[in-house]
Protein backbone atom coordinates (compact mmCIF):
# COMPACT_ATOMS: atom_id res chain seq x y z
CA UNK A 1 0.00 0.00 0.00
CA UNK A 2 1.38 3.41 -1.01
CA UNK A 3 0.68 6.14 1.51
CA UNK A 4 1.23 9.81 0.70
CA UNK A 5 4.26 11.48 2.27
CA UNK A 6 3.87 14.04 5.03
CA UNK A 7 4.91 16.74 2.52
CA UNK A 8 2.16 15.63 0.15
CA UNK A 9 -0.39 15.91 2.95
CA UNK A 10 0.66 19.27 4.40
CA UNK A 11 2.09 21.25 1.49
CA UNK A 12 0.74 22.33 -1.85
CA UNK A 13 2.17 21.14 -5.15
CA UNK A 14 3.42 24.69 -5.72
CA UNK A 15 5.34 24.61 -2.42
CA UNK A 16 6.87 21.22 -3.28
CA UNK A 17 7.87 22.42 -6.76
CA UNK A 18 9.35 25.62 -5.34
CA UNK A 19 11.43 23.62 -2.84
CA UNK A 20 13.18 21.91 -5.77
CA UNK A 21 13.92 25.13 -7.67
CA UNK A 22 17.27 26.86 -7.37
CA UNK A 23 17.56 30.43 -6.18
CA UNK A 24 20.27 33.02 -5.52
CA UNK A 25 20.84 34.15 -1.95
CA UNK A 26 23.50 36.12 -0.05
CA UNK A 27 24.85 33.62 2.48
CA UNK A 28 27.21 34.14 5.40
CA UNK A 29 30.58 32.64 4.49
CA UNK A 30 30.59 31.10 7.97
CA UNK A 31 27.54 28.98 7.07
CA UNK A 32 29.32 27.42 4.07
CA UNK A 33 31.45 24.32 4.55
CA UNK A 34 33.69 22.68 1.97
CA UNK A 35 32.51 19.80 -0.14
CA UNK A 36 33.69 16.54 1.53
CA UNK A 37 36.96 15.22 0.09
CA UNK A 38 37.30 18.26 -2.16
CA UNK A 39 40.39 17.31 -4.22
CA UNK A 40 41.44 20.85 -5.14
CA UNK A 41 43.31 23.24 -2.88
CA UNK A 42 43.01 26.99 -3.15
CA UNK A 43 46.48 28.45 -3.71
CA UNK A 44 47.57 31.88 -2.55
CA UNK A 45 49.15 32.92 -5.86
CA UNK A 46 49.09 36.06 -8.03
CA UNK A 47 45.71 35.12 -9.52
CA UNK A 48 44.28 34.71 -6.03
CA UNK A 49 45.62 38.12 -5.00
CA UNK A 50 43.89 39.60 -8.08
CA UNK A 51 40.66 37.83 -7.14
CA UNK A 52 40.84 39.18 -3.58
CA UNK A 53 41.35 42.72 -4.91
CA UNK A 54 38.44 42.30 -7.35
CA UNK A 55 36.14 40.99 -4.60
CA UNK A 56 37.20 43.83 -2.31
CA UNK A 57 36.41 46.40 -5.04
CA UNK A 58 33.35 44.90 -6.72
CA UNK A 59 32.14 41.98 -4.61
CA UNK A 60 31.62 38.47 -5.95
CA UNK A 61 30.33 38.88 -9.51
CA UNK A 62 29.49 35.23 -10.25
CA UNK A 63 27.57 33.42 -7.49
CA UNK A 64 29.04 30.25 -6.01
CA UNK A 65 27.06 27.01 -6.14
CA UNK A 66 25.96 25.46 -2.83
CA UNK A 67 23.43 22.98 -1.57
CA UNK A 68 21.61 22.98 1.74
CA UNK A 69 22.86 20.53 4.34
CA UNK A 70 20.24 18.48 6.18
CA UNK A 71 21.82 19.55 9.49
CA UNK A 72 21.71 23.25 8.58
CA UNK A 73 24.06 25.50 6.71
CA UNK A 74 25.34 24.99 3.19
CA UNK A 75 27.90 22.85 1.39
CA UNK A 76 30.11 24.43 -1.27
CA UNK A 77 29.93 22.70 -4.64
CA UNK A 78 31.73 25.31 -6.72
CA UNK A 79 33.26 28.62 -5.68
CA UNK A 80 36.00 27.79 -3.19
CA UNK A 81 38.30 30.53 -4.59
CA UNK A 82 35.50 33.10 -4.39
CA UNK A 83 34.79 32.12 -0.80
CA UNK A 84 38.44 32.43 0.19
CA UNK A 85 38.70 35.76 -1.63
CA UNK A 86 35.61 36.96 0.23
CA UNK A 87 37.15 35.95 3.56
CA UNK A 88 40.45 37.66 2.71
CA UNK A 89 38.64 40.80 1.49
CA UNK A 90 36.75 41.06 4.78
CA UNK A 91 33.34 40.21 3.32
CA UNK A 92 30.88 38.38 5.55
CA UNK A 93 28.46 37.18 2.88
CA UNK A 94 28.63 36.11 -0.75
CA UNK A 95 26.00 35.44 -3.40
CA UNK A 96 25.29 31.75 -3.94
CA UNK A 97 23.06 29.70 -6.15
CA UNK A 98 21.30 27.28 -3.81
CA UNK A 99 20.46 24.10 -5.72
CA UNK A 100 18.89 20.87 -4.52
CA UNK A 101 21.46 18.21 -5.55
CA UNK A 102 21.98 14.56 -4.66
CA UNK A 103 25.51 13.44 -3.76
CA UNK A 104 26.09 12.10 -7.28
CA UNK A 105 24.74 15.26 -8.90
CA UNK A 106 26.93 17.40 -6.63
CA UNK A 107 30.07 15.43 -7.56
CA UNK A 108 29.26 15.67 -11.27
CA UNK A 109 28.52 19.40 -11.04
CA UNK A 110 31.74 20.04 -9.11
CA UNK A 111 33.75 18.17 -11.76
CA UNK A 112 32.00 19.96 -14.61
CA UNK A 113 32.52 23.41 -13.11
CA UNK A 114 36.12 22.85 -12.01
CA UNK A 115 37.15 21.98 -15.57
CA UNK A 116 36.22 25.49 -16.74
CA UNK A 117 36.68 27.56 -13.56
CA UNK A 118 37.78 31.18 -13.82
CA UNK A 119 37.79 31.96 -10.10
CA UNK A 120 35.92 35.25 -9.77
Amino acid sequence: MNLPSVDALFTTQEERDQKNQEYVKDISIYEITDFPNHPFKVKMDDKMLETIESVRDYGVLVPALVREKPTGGYEMISGHRRKMASEMAGKETMPCIVRNLSDDQAVNERKRRSSGSTGK
